[in-house]
């Protein structure tokens, strides 16, 4: 069948559903799904069949339409009134054409979506699916890096799926993706290490891999199954759970296009955040069975923790060389010579701190420099350029063309730097530079989508033969180890000039350093005086609203006043530990949260302590971020004492760790959800209004039961781009 016959799920031509914009297309309400299998829905309350998709009445029943479901189905009742997902787990329909269907029931809206999917006979046994567990799971642990899981996670899934193409697919920061692991036939050519734009995967795209981490399309060429009858109202259903969820004509045409007949895409999730998918394509339509999904759900989930595992020990080995070779740079520093006399002395001993082309000392108007940098006069305008702008003493690029453009001119010299301003008497700034190194990205076909046709038609590109792209004027990218230990290294030559000031001083003005110091002493009093004001205002404030919620004959406005009590604490908890050091400005996020965690147990009730399960990590953060991670950390917690536990205690896990460049915050609780998490309540408004502030996003995702709560935002407060609206600003505008 050609394209232009093709019908998209709402039976209008396929050229009219490309006119929609890939990632504004509502892929998860399509109103069909492919025709393999067969979709009933009923009311939630009633079990009457209200609508349905597919061959019902040659495959089903020839009399469905208003029935009762258990009736039709023949399974107890009580089986969808106290419903859970595991109700009709081992559950089979016989169906009229000699078929035994397999039952899958998902409730959204009101009503219950049942799938029915005729089950293969060729099954793998269960002593089958965990020796391969075990052997796989094996075999990833003896993988010495990413690179290598991902090569044998390619060859195992294609042994167990059967498929002529598996490929490993990794996303990259900026949506777009490659191919880091591949296993074929002679079939399909190879994709190993192309690249992918983004839009081949919009985002919307992404959050239901997240969501729904297995999708089959076992024939590309399928005829969308709509449902029906139209005058039922089910238009615009919530799909994203079914798996026979019909595909957007675009992806379809765009598997064409590749010469896929079939695929099967499963989830890599890495700390709740999609870290890539395993890509099956078949030339010829195939079917994925059923008890084969679940084998590949749980092997993604074994090399999803051996991808972790593999990542956290390279950042924990790169930390420790970075942290070595600063330690080992700077304790050849002579303690009586100045600070700007041992960093000039030792450049080349800092050079090799991070892998760089060259490293230069810029004082007032003295360079000193070695290996490749930029000429003296260039490094003195980046120097006076640094000075204009905000970024913390620290500046990190690796296409220094784009942020400063006078670069463009010498990328053979210098296409990218780490720079720190160190904020002496007389100013230094310490660059590192890396050279352009000309890269030629492979992508499958040109990345670059055409304008539309004469028609205004937008298709997917046809071609998926190697496209070369040069990219010029990029050095090297920086890590997030590096600019960390950029950071450590900056505290460290502060507080060594610090020091050796302190010795000129009682060396020659002994009088003046004890004035200084009974200032700074009497500054830091009146600093903690005044916090210790601000605490006990917090403290009364909190106190009052206790009072009143105690006096309140009304149990929601007991309840609103409890909860501002709770934020009022974890705004105080930060205040208190903010001064409680000498640095001030950052608090260590992992010990503010689990005393705040603490204060939260205390309140709740004590028998909270023995259901939590908490594992934090290390991490320093602005004080104000950290007041704003714990608001949503509190907001959750009373959101799962209110709704997951009604009042009661019960099991909850808090996780805090980090992904990159990003903190990830996860709250799961296993109760009963009947909230609406996209509800307009003060505290969901709050929430999201202090994660958008964070520049982060917020996700849940129901356990079945329980529920899990996913917050991701930037570490570095400098990369969160331009200036957004506070919390309070989104709450009132």
């Amino acid at each position: 069948m050609t394209s232009s016959s093709k019908t998209s799920q709402l039976g209008q031509p396929l050229s009219e559903a490309l006119l929609t914009a890939c990632d504004r297309e509502p892929i998860h309400r399509p109103d069909a799904i492919q025709s393999y299998g067969l979709l009933l829905i009923a009311d939630a309350s009633t079990l009457t069949v209200l609508g349905g998709a597919g061959d019902l009445e040659g495959r089903l029943s020839g009399e469905w339409l208003g029935r009762s479901l258990p009736e039709l189905l023949g399974l107890p009742p009580e089986g969808f009134q106290d419903f859970t997902p595991a109700s009709f787990s081992d559950a089979r329909i016989s169906g009229l054409q000699g078929e035994t269907f397999s039952l899958l029931i998902h409730p959204t809206d009101g009503k219950l979506l049942v799938e029915l999917e005729p089950i293969q006979e060729a099954r793998l046994l269960t002593w089958e699916i965990f020796g391969r567990i075990d052997a796989t799971a094996d075999r990833f642990e003896r993988c010495p890096d990413v690179a290598e899981v991902c090569r044998q996670g390619a060859k195992v899934f294609r042994k167990l799926t059967g498929f002529d193409r598996v490929m490993v697919y990794r996303f990259q920061e900026d949506g777009s993706g490659c191919v880091v692991g591949e296993h074929r036939n002679e079939i399909f050519p190879s994709l190993l290490n192309h690249h992918f734009p983004a839009s081949d995967i919009p985002r919307q795209a992404r959050a239901l891999y997240l969501r729904n981490r297995i999708r089959v399309i076992p024939n590309v060429h399928y005829e969308a199954a709509v449902i029906r009858p139209a005058e039922a109202g089910l238009s615009g259903i919530d799909l994203s759970d079914v798996q026979l969820r019909s595909i957007s004509p675009v992806h379809l045409q765009y598997m064409a296009n590749m010469g896929v007949a079939a695929s099967a895409s499963i989830s890599l999730v890495v700390d709740g955040v999609l870290w890539g998918m395993i890509t099956c394509h078949n030339a010829t339509p195939r079917i994925l069975s059923e008890d084969i999904r679940a084998a590949c759900r749980t092997l993604a989930g074994v090399m999803s923790r051996q991808l972790r595992n593999k990542e956290e020990l390279v950042t924990y080995q790169e930390r420790l060389r970075l942290r070595n070779a600063t330690e080992f740079a700077t304790s050849h520093f002579d303690a009586a010579a100045s600070v700007e006399t041992n960093l000039r002395h030792f450049a080349s001993e800092l050079r090799s701190l991070f892998p760089c082309d060259g490293f230069a000392v810029i004082g007032t108007q003295d360079v000193t420099a070695c290996g490749v940098t930029p000429a003296k006069a260039d490094l003195l305008a980046i120097r006076d350029w640094l000075r204009l702008g905000s970024n913390g003493g620290i500046f990190c690029s690796s296409s220094l063309g784009k942020d400063y453009p006078p670069a463009e001119n010498w990328p053979t010299l210098s296409a990218g730097i780490i720079a720190i301003a160190l904020p002496f008497r007389s100013p230094l700034t310490l660059i590192w530079s890396r050279v352009e190194i000309v890269q030629v990205i492979e992508w499958a076909g040109n990345p670059h989508k055409g304008t539309p046709d004469q028609d205004g038609i937008l298709h997917p590109r046809k071609s998926f033969d190697s496209w070369q792209q040069t990219v010029c004027g990029q050095s090297q990218r920086w890590n997030t180890e590096q600019k960390q230990a950029a950071r450590r290294l900056r505290r460290i030559l502060i507080a060594d000039y610090q020091t050796h000031q302190l010795r000129e001083l009682n060396a020659t003005l002994t009088a003046t350093v004890q004035e200084r110091e009974s200032l700074l002493q009497q500054k830091d009093f009146l600093i903690r005086e005044v916090n210790h004001r601000v605490q006990n205002s917090l403290q009364m404030v909190a106190s009052f609203l206790k009072l009143q919620a105690r006096t309140s004959t009304n149990e929601e406005t007991t309840q609103a006043l409890s909860e501002a009590q709770h934020r009022i604490a974890a705004i105080g908890l930060v205040h208190r530990r903010l001064y409680r050091g000498d640095h001030v400005g950052v608090v260590d996020l992992s010990r503010y949260l689990e005393e705040l965690i603490q204060e939260l147990c205390s309140s709740l009730g004590a028998a909270w302590e023995r259901h939590l399960r908490i594992f934090l990590v290390p991490v320093t953060l602005s004080a104000d971020r950290a007041i704003n991670v714990g608001l949503v950390l509190t907001e959750l917690v009373i959101n799962a004492s209110k709704y997951a536990y009604h009042g009661d205690a019960g099991p909850l896990h808090i996780t805090l760790s980090e992904t990159g460049d990003r903190l990830i915050l996860t709250v799961s609780d296993q109760g009963c959800h009947d909230i609406d998490m996209n509800g307009n309540g003060f505290g969901t408004r709050m929430m999201k209004a202090v994660v958008s502030s964070l520049s982060g996003t917020l996700t849940y995702t129901l356990l079945h039961p329980g529920l899990e709560a996913v917050m991701s935002v930037p570490l570095d407060t400098h990369s969160t781009g331009s200036h957004s609206e506070t919390p309070d600003e989104q709450l009132y505008s």
